[in-house]
């Protein structure tokens, strides 16, 4: 095994608290800095975890010579700047979803990842959840024949949440089903078309004149005879938190369950009606991981639930990818290649959501991804 090691720092410790132990545990990591606002839960996880460097300012952090690459986890408006900012300074970065909230900030972190030679990566956690990479495995296989149709959902009750998400449209934070349906194929959105639906409560329209419950965006896939579907709500919904991703193949197919925590169910052609689906437990994919970080898959950070992250017991557990996330991005380093996903295809994914919300605005129209998000460009 490679014995380089590469030195990170994790910025925003709410969700981001979850990755600490794993980077301190990661053969090829460092886990050397900090960073959070609040003094007080920076101390204490910082105490808790035996980190000496400890910031309160981001600024600060990025003129700290040691370290190599930051993982960017604090609120969806900031991932944008935040990245630009570390890119700059010539950090490598890891970032939570989504990559940026504007096409113009995509377009600047691609470009100076190409000006630079400095690594980006948007932790999307469903591409490497395990029922996506069951998924993955059936595809590779050649197990699901020709893929003929892609789907996929995430539904949550945001009610309650802070800050920027009361009347947030739903895709623009589009990445967890936009991601899987691009990922499997490790294709690229070409153009995009969506239909709002329903409406919001007078008071969560106001914040971003968007009156949409429901948004449904048709994908077209660039150079490929495939299209996708994706769907989100947010608010005014009755549903039970699914981030569903379904595959369609002329030999076999996968569906995600209608309730949370049920198998999925794989349905293989030209068998007997009755015997067509079969309800498959999907299997742990933890020897992909070194073996320092294989436990992460299946158990969060902290012992108690009471100190897990919302989004990470709501999510329930983000389908074991937190390790899988973390080895990607360290490998990526170590090895000098490309992560999954990288700047573009980031950018693509992240762009889907964006754009999308704008057709859903004009209506239903065709609106086409930039070229900077393509990859031969």
């Amino acid at each position: 095994m490679n014995s380089k090691k590469v030195n990170i720092a994790i910025v925003g410790l709410g969700f981001g608290a979850e990755f600490i132990p794993i980077y301190q545990k990661h053969p090829n990591a460092n886990l050397v800095a900090i960073s959070q606002r609040n003094p007080n839960k920076l101390k204490e996880l910082a105490d808790v975890f035996n980190i000496e460097k400890r910031y309160t300012s981001y600024d600060d952090l990025l003129l700290d010579p040691e370290i190599d690459a930051v993982h960017i986890n604090t609120p969806i408006p900031d991932h944008g700047i935040q990245s630009i900012k570390a890119l700059k300074a010539g950090k490598h970065v890891a970032c939570t979803v989504p990559m940026a909230t504007t096409v113009e900030e995509c377009e600047e972190i691609v470009r100076l990842t190409q000006e630079t030679g400095l690594t980006y990566m948007m932790m999307e956690t469903v591409v490497y959840a395990r029922e996506f990479l069951y998924m993955k495995e059936l595809y590779e296989n050649g197990e699901l024949g020709k893929v003929q149709f892609l789907k996929a959902s995430h539904q949550q009750d945001m009610d309650g949440w802070p800050n920027y998400w009361p009347g947030l449209p739903p895709m623009h934070y589009a990445t967890h089903c936009a991601g899987p349906v691009l990922g499997l194929l490790r294709g690229e959105a070409e153009y995009v078309s969506c239909f709002g639906s329903g409406t919001i409560r007078e008071e969560l329209i106001l914040h971003y004149n968007s009156p949409y419950a429901v948004e449904t965006t048709h994908i077209k896939f660039r150079n490929s005879d495939l299209s996708a579907q994706v769907y989100r709500s947010l608010f005014d919904v009755a549903r039970q938190y699914r981030e569903s991703f379904e595959v369609y193949g002329s030999k076999k197919s996968v569906e995600w369950p209608l309730i949370e925590g049920k198998p999925l169910v794989v349905h293989t052609a030209k068998k007997p009606e009755p015997e067509i689906p079969q309800e498959v437990e999907s299997p742990d994919f933890a020897k992909l991981l070194p073996k320092e970080i294989q436990h992460f898959t299946t158990q969060g950070v902290y012992d108690s639930e009471e100190h897990q992250h919302l989004s990470f017991t709501q999510g329930a557990g983000h389908g074991g990818s937190h390790p899988h996330l973390v080895h990607e991005f360290v490998n990526a380093l170590v090895q000098n290649k490309s992560p999954y996903p990288n700047a573009k295809q980031s950018a693509n994914i992240t762009c889907v959501g964006i754009l999308a919300h704008e057709s859903a605005l004009r209506g239903g129209e065709i609106i086409k991804l930039p070229e900077f998000t393509f990859m031969d460009k």
